[in-house]
């Protein structure tokens, strides 16, 4: 899995960043937008909300726990229609804007979590996070299959019987090449290059290699609901993250000024965020990363 140290790179470094460009409790996963490109950004965010709650049976009173909070904008939703979340993160800056925004919020492995740890859930989400629990070498050891099935076993655990479980991923596509080819230093836009900037951005991940070893991993734990790809949704979502991230700001100009001696000394930081390639755009265009949102229910 992911260590802290590869989590607060990925997304503490950007911290102030990110919130100046997509406010204080954006979203960093993909929005719902079914076809309809014309949607603004936020409101394509806000059907996926809606879409959430409603797969999970989701309203006043009910709570819920969110593996992976990022800057908890799934959480607030919840708070808005009158249910109570609980959120778990591993990034340190993402906890404390949390936490300011008054959200409950906890830095820790959520492998860790057991039922006495915060108390029972009616539901639990997971949106972006699942990319992270796996390592490459988790994977080379053929271990990725058990990670992930000892995680279903967890939030089988925390969940009633017919409880939900909505996880939203990023896995690799039908186009991914073999592991070994994955190279930074490979030809300038080669699929092994924008491959291997998206390795530096996300230190210590592993993507799953379909929606099907998920499903496979799930059981006997949870049985799949629903099933239904995001790939031209993300697409559409990373372009308006690359315009906000690129728009002029006199503090964001101050925060990126902060970071450049990071630049000019950390080669993993310019392959990471300053390439000037949208690597991950790039890769779900060619199908080398496709995007799911499933729906589990609890068996047993």
């Amino acid at each position: 899995m992911a260590t802290q140290q590869d989590l607060d790179f990925t997304y503490t470094q950007i911290d102030r960043l990110f919130r100046l460009s997509m406010g204080e409790m954006g979203d960093f996963s993909g929005a719902l937008y079914d076809g309809d490109f014309t949607l603004p950004l936020e409101q394509a965010q806000r059907r996926k909300h809606e879409f959430v709650a409603r797969s999970l049976g989701i309203g006043p009173g009910k709570r819920v726990i969110d593996l992976g909070c990022g800057w908890g904008p799934m959480l607030n939703y919840f708070r808005s229609i009158g249910a109570t979340g609980v959120g778990v993160t591993l990034a340190r800056g993402q906890a404390a804007a949390c936490r300011r925004n008054g959200l409950d919020v906890h830095v820790m492995d959520c492998r860790t979590i057991e039922p006495d740890t915060f108390g029972p859930f009616d539901a639990a989400v997971s949106l972006g996070a699942f990319e992270h629990f796996c390592s490459r070498e988790d994977f080379a050891a053929g271990r990725q299959e058990a990670i992930y099935g000892d995680l279903f076993a967890m939030v089988h655990r925390l969940l009633p019987p017919g409880g939900r479980f909505y996880l939203q991923t990023m896995v690799f596509g039908r186009n991914m090449i073999a592991p070994e080819r994955i190279d930074v230093d490979a030809p300038r836009l080669s699929d092994e290059h924008v491959l291997g900037l998206m390795a530096a951005q996300f230190p210590g991940s592993w993507l799953p290699s379909g929606a099907e070893q998920i499903e496979r991993s799930a059981a006997p734990h949870f049985r799949m609901v629903s099933k239904s790809s995001g790939r031209l949704d993300y697409i559409e979502t990373i372009g308006q993250w690359h315009r906000r991230f690129s728009q002029f700001g006199v503090r964001k100009s101050v925060v990126k000024l902060s970071l450049l001696p990071r630049y000019l000394l950390s080669k993993n930081f310019r392959d990471a965020f300053a390439s000037g390639i949208n690597a991950n755009r790039i890769c779900f265009q060619r199908e080398l990363l496709d995007h799911f949102r499933l729906v589990f229910e609890r068996v047993g």
